[in-house]
């Protein structure tokens, strides 16, 4: 039976590798599928892993609609083994219904790959959606690591190496970001409730220990 399949997980936890892995396999075997995604890091119309891997992709749009798109597609004689569709948190709830329609309509498996949370620890939209649509949500299990080394289990915004806690919700940036940018950081979840990033924990331990001493007393 066809599925809709959320694969979820941090930053840098390998979603994108495994879509991309999950397309080679397929079109191995000889299976077409249909990849969208939404605002990748390396530009509209891709889908890219930080592993250097990058493939074409459709670019869904606010006002794309998945079902449409797929039976036109269809209809013209097109082929559609599959669908993949990356960065999933980006995406409306009405999209996601899409989704599930492809799947109970058009009889594809789709598989979504997004991050659960944003950097509030709150829901997107389209995660929560696909959290209450999905057959099955699946948690990956390559490991993202907090600077402590401890699992990373929450997602980090930073200016300047500097968590922040305010902002839209939707601001594209990527890990190893330069200080000057929006950039990201994973964190375990002791370390994101207390604001602590890498560049600021390194800087609290370069910081020199002042002893309130009476230098008066010294002479």
């Amino acid at each position: 039976m066809p599925e809709l399949v959320f694969f979820s997980g941090t930053m840098d936890c390998g979603k994108s590798t495994l879509a991309l892995q999950i397309e080679h396999n397929r079109s191995a075997r000889g299976l077409q599928g249909m990849i969208f995604t939404r605002d990748d890091r390396a530009g509209a119309g891709k889908l890219s892993s930080r592993l250097g891997l990058v493939t074409d992709a459709i670019e869904a749009a606010d006002d794309f609609d998945f079902y449409a798109h797929l039976v036109d597609h269809l209809s013209q004689g097109g082929r559609a083994d599959y669908v993949i569709a990356d960065e999933a948190q980006f995406l409306a709830p009405d999209q996601i219904d899409q989704l599930a329609r492809v799947v109970d309509d058009l009889g594809l498996d789709v598989f979504a790959f997004g991050i659960t949370t944003d950097f509030r620890s709150k829901l997107f939209p389209g995660s929560q959606r696909l959290v209450e649509l999905a057959d099955r949500v699946e948690v990956l299990q390559v490991e993202a690591l907090c600077w402590c080394g401890a699992r990373a289990t929450h997602n980090a915004r930073t200016i300047g190496g500097e968590m922040v806690v305010e902002g839209a919700q939707v601001v594209v940036g990527d890990v190893n970001q330069s200080p000057d940018e929006v950039g990201y950081e994973v964190l375990c979840r002791r370390h994101h409730r207390r604001r602590v990033t890498a560049a600021t924990a390194r800087a609290g331990a370069l910081s020199p220990d002042v002893l309130p001493v009476d230098t008066a007393s010294c002479v």
